[in-house]
């Protein structure tokens, strides 16, 4: 079940909770990247809300936003980088992107198998990928109130069962989203608290979110073995040429 990205973009720039998830979850990539300079950084799903920090020094930063959501124009003020796709065709070559983001895309994908493939093709040799689903066990998941209550909620054996499925070793995981989704004050105003606390004593179980960053495998092939290619439709590809009509 895709959610709507006017949904998505109003929870994440226009609410307190919204602003505050977004704060956790950024905070806790920072930790895993802390920058990616001079690098292809690519979002998939919803993940314009965690990649500001990468615009003014990555090479590249690239918005994929699946058919099924929406698309947005975005970052406001500035020229446009998210793009309009389709969920197991991504519009970029193989192997060209140092750092994929998955948020809000994996648990509501169609066919998540066929996602990760898209995602292995895409992502370089050494490049990593961070996957952030709602957490099963978490209080996030249990509530619509929020993008985390919708889709399929992981486990952390389940989210790392299926990477490794499909050519992802999991490497780092950590969890956000400690504090309650509750829109009260109270809650607001002490959700970075309840943060800290999190990350101390529960960093694995009692997140709403839970973040795997995962390396792309890469099996050695037979010599003289030949490697397909998938190559993007570009734009007005397959139309035929106008023919000449006889006077």
């Amino acid at each position: 079940m895709h959610l709507d990205v006017l949904d998505l973009r109003t929870f994440y720039y226009r609410t307190g909770l919204g602003r505050a998830a977004q704060r956790a979850v950024r905070d806790q990539l920072l930790r895993l990247w802390p920058n990616a300079r001079g690098q292809t950084v690519v979002g998939f799903g919803f993940a314009v809300p965690l990649l500001r920090p990468y615009l003014g020094e990555a090479r590249r930063v690239i918005a994929l936003m699946p058919g099924q959501q929406g698309v947005m124009a975005w970052p406001a003020g500035r020229p446009n980088v998210s793009v309009l796709c389709e969920e197991t065709l991504w519009p970029l070559q193989t192997e060209t992107a140092d750092r994929v983001l998955m948020l809000h895309g994996l648990e509501t994908s169609e066919n998540p198998g066929r996602l990760l493939e898209e995602c292995w093709r895409v992502l370089a040799p050494g490049g990593r990928a961070v996957f952030i689903v709602p957490n099963r066990g978490g209080l996030w998941s249990r509530s619509d109130a929020t993008p985390f209550g919708f889709g399929r909620p992981y486990t952390l054996g389940q989210l790392e069962g299926q990477l490794r499925s499909h050519g992802f070793m999991p490497e780092r995981h950590l969890a956000a989203l400690f504090q309650p989704p509750s829109r009260r004050g109270f809650w607001l105003r002490s959700g970075g608290l309840v943060e800290r606390i999190g990350q101390r004593f529960s960093p694995r179980f009692a997140g709403g979110a839970l973040m795997v960053e995962a390396s792309k495998q890469v099996v050695a092939r037979p010599p003289g073995e030949r490697v397909t290619r998938r190559r993007p439709l570009q734009v007005l590809e397959g139309i035929g040429q106008p023919e000449a009509k006889p006077v």
